[in-house]
């Protein structure tokens, strides 16, 4: 395992992290959750029917001893989620309503983090993103000040680490947007021990080309430094400026990162999304994530084509986002 989730593992063991698991009959999920429970680094709760999870898990060898199981349909406690559920949502279900919603494995995964029964939830592997990220954006919502969630990437080569965002969420960010994604992402850089030094990315450098795309990224860059005036930030700039020295020497010698960026913000989804995975494909970088920041409590997303391994290193992720919160 990579010096990135031996530190993680450091963070989370002996704090006591609850993470919720609603996909709790799945073989790759119970794998992962196995680990967790026997290495006593999380406890993992595991949502489903308690016949089926233990079952299934007999049939792997995994001793779920340390893992705690809720079915929805026999939750002794749920009239208090039902409760909480109504009033978070302000009037828009009714009791009857809450008490049907409950019963989907995600919405009742996120009902237990936000009653503080559970510290992250980790969904994805049989599920849609929309299926995990809209009961998050329902009931725990964003943080103040912050109006969307963003999913970033950590690109790790040896003992490069890099962040990447927004890869995952946020389709035509605005200047704003882009102000709070640069802030989100460079917290989340600091959870990794990384130094932030954040890189608004364009196609221009310091007004080499002008455009409304160069214009939103320049914005953008100014926002940011107002929102967080200590933070180690600059834009706009092309990829070679902000992480080649000698380009930065000629193309923005005045400029604080002389090629040392470490966190790059991408101007839209699709460049996000491209970047990410030719860095991973022809780098050979290991992308982790999308890890999705800005909500009140971490909940992450798996691939539906996820792994055991990647759904052990997301729970220690998710597990680190909650130390933070």
């Amino acid at each position: 395992m990579s010096d990135l989730f031996s530190l993680l593992k450091e963070k989370v063991n002996g704090q006591n992290v609850k993470i919720v698991f609603p996909e709790g009959v799945d073989e790759r999920i119970l794998g992962a959750a196995g680990r967790l429970a026997a290495e006593k680094i999380i406890t993992p709760i595991l949502i489903g029917n308690i016949q089926d999870i233990e079952s299934k898990a007999n049939q792997m060898g995994i001793s779920l001893e340390e893992a705690e199981i809720y079915d929805p349909n026999q939750y002794a406690m749920v009239d208090e989620l039902v409760a909480a559920f109504i009033e978070r949502r302000k009037g828009k279900a009714t009791e009857e309503e809450a008490r049907r919603i409950l019963l989907d494995e995600n919405y009742f995964g996120t009902m237990l983090v936000y009653t503080n029964k559970a510290d992250g939830l980790v969904s994805g592997a049989a599920h849609s993103t929309a299926d995990t990220v809209r009961p998050a954006l329902q009931i725990i919502k964003t943080k103040e000040g912050v109006r969307k969630t963003s999913g970033v990437f950590i690109m790790v080569r040896e003992d490069e680490k890099y962040v990447f965002a927004d890869c995952a969420i946020n389709i035509s960010p605005n200047s704003q947007d882009l102000a709070e994604i640069a802030i989100e992402s460079a917290k989340t850089a600091k959870m990794f021990d990384m130094e932030a030094r954040v890189a608004m990315l364009s196609f221009s450098t310091k007004g080499s080309a002008k455009s409304p795309e160069t214009e939103k990224v320049i914005a953008a860059v100014e926002e940011a430094k107002k929102r967080d005036p200590l933070l180690i930030l600059d834009g706009e700039f092309q990829f070679d400026a902000a992480f080649v020295p000698s380009v930065a020497k000629k193309k923005a010698p005045d400029s604080p990162l002389q090629g040392d960026a470490n966190v790059f913000i991408f101007p839209s989804l699709e460049a996000g999304n491209i970047g990410y995975k030719i860095a991973q494909r022809l780098g050979n970088f290991e992308a982790v994530g999308p890890i999705l920041q800005g909500l009140n409590r971490p909940v992450n997303d798996l691939s539906r084509g996820c792994n055991e391994e990647d759904v052990y290193k997301l729970a220690l992720i998710t597990a680190a986002q909650a130390l933070n919160h």
